[in-house]
């Protein structure tokens, strides 16, 4: 905290020292396009916070390397932490935005929804139950702009943008680039390849262009356990749930023993998953003529991932098969991940009204293979690798958009038509069945050699596999009035029906003025919702294993909000989250090229979905079901918080320096919970402090970044400081409550133009290697993990290099 005031301090000293030397002049301000249809604004002139950031300026001289890093060092209220060991949420990181979750921010591309993954995060790490959008799909060599509205807005278009809105805005310049990266943590892994080309070029007609970027990418693995620092293997949590742990941990002695091997020899490989990322993205248009032009974009891309899972132990007999696996294993769990994307599109402008009549498609697909391991129900004969099966979203969305300036009004309005559909993919048989001791499907009193399925992540079975979609309808107007960029009003709403809950109806309206030249107050008031996901409705991984007593085979897992086990329970069907957002601020200009905006944000959202702990119910017994959890609009929550920007170029002796500091205070709070009354388990069991945990105190609540990017003749330097604050883990139920301290991480560099073409820029992330505060022994699980990943992960420094070119 220290270091962030008297950072503070020295901004506000160099302000006003270069107040004197401000050189009078126009300044150029970003065209936005998101947040309201009047595409005549600077972000300064929006009556809600608008962020743009310069993705080309600030990827070249930033460690980061892709669209959520880089957001997540210049957006204090973007937040995104890599995950470990948390099955496929190691492999798609979630965002949030100003502390919600991340099925809450609607991301964009040119303008256009874009789908959401089929991922559905429920391994308790921030956005738990959720299900979000994969920035990192998208190659930042393709991208020449993000345009962040941070402020609700539903009323325009339509689901999930109670948080805010991401639009991301590709390359249409003619031209050549190529960018080449490679890093290195620290502590010698993580190692990082990227390669990138961009090429645009026209269609042989004016205004004309097609934009080609291919990009190739590669992430290590990262260890960070106490194996670095001391032997662990003995301290592994699976001994504390072993009936007898100084028996079981002597086994494990005489064993390696007999084998001529050490403690040293098993490694628990916890840390930032293995990515390998292939991408082809193109962004094009063509005009006929002067009143009808054609256009589209989109891409493809391939992610092969490769994470850990818990280590079994020797003397785990009833999850490993010693016949294989005389030491024991981890599993690693490899993904394939294919996300494809298209839009076609025309405009046809006639009497100064504009026409756009568009179709976008997406789909996301995730295939699971589990390597490394056993089903120990199959004994000697148990594959040791197993496909797991897969799940898959895809949306195609119709948009007809119509829209025109009438003296100081623009009117708009048009409709929307989207098709979703979820599909879950059956596994290897193997991967989730249980098997008897003759090698038969295990039924109720049948004698096993272990648990079913492959360790680590069980399969999907046929009966989880299923093929759902639903369909919903909108129309919408919006209307804005600027009179001489003093007084701007925008007025939104929007009506959506779902075929599988119903209708919605929302507005908004916001306000700006500018009393004083350079000096104006802002404000906006509306009402939004997040329809429940087909993930959320229909995801399930249920599966056949040995009852905790040892007594029979029973089921387990997460079940469907429609199940008769969730019915009988007294869950609802799952319904839209409705929310009522609010904001209020002020944007000044005292110098020409100083800039500074102050919003404040009220955001309460009302059944909110959320997945539940495991459930033991005594009535769940008549479908054979031990355990269950299962998604529901449980809770209700009330977000409030402040963003400030400042933003100051200032011509310092022959060069240029640009300041940008950022900060974020964001507080969220559980207001009420709607669960079943007639519950047998205790809400501490099936939703306790952990879970709250997640949603109020898991995250940073203050976040703060201050840059300094100073450019002269061929040299350019970055110093940035990101002060993360403090978060709160609650380990419950087998830990403890910890509160990590705040931390600040200095990111550098230096960049050189060779020629005027080439550019080389070297430098480094958290180049002081910090970390968060160690976990407490409690809550990190018998001392394998050291750190939680939490403020800015785990990774420590990173060092860089990057080549780029420009043609």
């Amino acid at each position: 905290m220290k270091k962030l005031s008297t950072a503070v301090l020295l901004l506000g000293a160099i302000l006003v020292a270069a107040q004197e030397s401000e050189e009078k002049g126009n300044q150029i301000e970003d065209i936005i396009i998101v947040g309201n249809r009047n595409v005549k604004r600077t972000k300064l002139e929006t009556p809600v916070p608008v962020d743009v950031i310069n993705i080309d300026k600030i990827q070249r001289s930033s460690p980061q390397m892709t669209a959520q890093d880089l957001l997540n060092y210049v957006i204090p209220s973007f937040n995104a932490v890599r995950q470990s060991a948390s099955d496929g949420t190691e492999h798609i990181d979630p965002v949030t935005l100003r502390g919600m979750g991340p099925d809450q921010v609607l991301v964009l591309l040119n303008g256009k929804r874009r789908h959401s993954t089929s991922l559905v995060n429920y391994q308790n790490t921030v956005g738990n139950g959720s299900v979000g959008t994969d920035l990192s799909a998208i190659p930042v060599i393709a991208i020449d702009r993000i345009e962040v509205l941070r402020d609700g807005a539903a009323a325009q278009y339509g689901s999930d943008a109670i948080a805010g809105v991401i639009n991301i805005i590709l390359k249409k310049n003619a031209g050549a680039s190529a960018s080449l990266t490679y890093g290195l943590s620290g502590r010698n892994d993580g190692d990082t390849y990227q390669a990138g080309a961009n090429y645009g070029t026209t269609l042989g007609k004016k205004d004309s262009y097609i934009n080609l970027s291919l990009q190739l990418s590669h992430r290590g693995k990262t260890t960070r356990t106490q194996n670095h620092d001391l032997d662990i293997f003995g301290n592994n949590f699976a001994y504390a749930f072993a009936d007898d742990p100084a028996a079981a941990r002597a086994a494990d002695d005489e064993k390696i023993k007999e084998r001529g091997l050490t403690r040293d020899d098993f490694n628990f490989q916890i840390g930032d998953a293995q990515i390998r990322q292939g991408q082809l993205f193109f962004n094009a248009e063509y005009p006929f003529n002067d009143h009808f032009k054609m256009y589209s974009f989109g891409g493809f891309s391939i992610k092969e991932g490769k994470g850990f899972g818990f280590r079994r132990l020797p003397s785990e007999t009833s999850n490993v098969v010693s016949s294989i696996y005389p030491n024991g294993f981890q599993a690693n769990l490899a993904s394939q991940v294919y996300d494809v994307s298209y839009a076609v599109g025309a405009k046809y402008n006639v009497n100064e009204w504009l026409f756009d009549l568009s179709n976008t498609f997406g789909s996301n697909t995730f295939n699971y293979n589990v390597n490394n391991t056993n089903n120990a129900s199959l004994g000697a004969k148990s594959p040791t690798d197993f496909y797991a099966g897969a799940h898959s979203f895809l949306q195609n969305t119709i948009n007809l958009d119509v829209s025109k300036n009438i003296n100081r009004f623009n009117v708009a309005f048009g409709g929307e038509f989207r098709f979703e559909q979820y599909q879950i993919k059956a596994g290897d048989e193997a991967s989730y069945t249980q098997y008897d001791i003759n090698g038969n499907v295990a039924a109720e009193g049948s004698t096993v050699l272990g648990s079913g399925g492959s360790q680590s992540f069980i399969g999907f079975s046929p009966g989880n596999a299923l093929k759902k979609d639903r369909h919903s309808t909108a129309v919408y107007a919006d209307i804005s009035y600027d009179l001489d960029k003093k007084l701007n009003i925008d007025a939104a709403a929007r009506f959506e029906n779902y075929s599988d809950f119903g209708n919605t109806l929302n507005g908004k309206l916001a306000v700006r003025y500018e009393f004083i030249k350079n000096y104006a107050v802002r404000a906006a008031v509306g009402t939004g919702f997040r329809a429940p996901s087909l993930q959320q409705q229909y995801f399930n991984n249920s599966y056949a294993d040995i009852s905790t007593s040892g007594s029979g085979i029973v089921t387990k897992g997460i079940f469907r909000n429609d199940s008769d086990a969730a019915k009988i329970l007294g869950f609802d069907k799952l319904k839209q989250e409705t929310s009522v957002n609010a904001s209020a601020g002020f944007t000044l200009r005292p110098l020409n090229k100083l800039s500074i905006s102050v919003d404040g944000y009220w955001i309460k959202v009302k059944d909110r979905i959320v997945i539940t702990s495991n459930i033991t119910d005594p009535r769940l017994e008549q479908f054979n079901v031990e355990s269950g959890r299962f998604f529901a609009n449980a809770v209700d929550t009330e977000t409030k918080g402040v963003d400030v920007v400042i933003s100051y170029d200032w011509i310092l002796g022959n060069g240029n320096l640009n300041i940008n500091l950022a900060g974020n205070y964001t507080e969220t709070k559980i207001t009420d919970f709607h669960f079943p009354e007639n519950l047998a388990t205790p809400q501490n069991e099936f939703f306790g402090p952990d879970q709250i945990n997640i949603i109020e105190t898991l995250s940073p609540k203050t976040k703060a970044s201050l840059g300094l990017n100073y450019g002269i003749g061929k040299f350019n330097f970055l110093v940035r400081n990101t002060y993360f604050g403090k978060v709160i883990r609650d380990g419950y139920p087998f830990g403890g409550v910890q509160e990590f301290s705040p931390k600040v991480v200095t990111d550098i560099s230096v960049g050189y133009d060779i020629t005027k073409s080439i550019n080389f820029t070297v430098g480094a992330n958290n180049v002081f290697d910090v970390f968060p505060d160690r976990q407490i022994y409690e809550n990190s699980y018998y001392g394998v993990f050291k750190y939680a990943p939490v403020q800015m992960g785990t990774l420590g420094n990173y060092f860089f290099g990057r080549l780029n070119f420009n043609f």
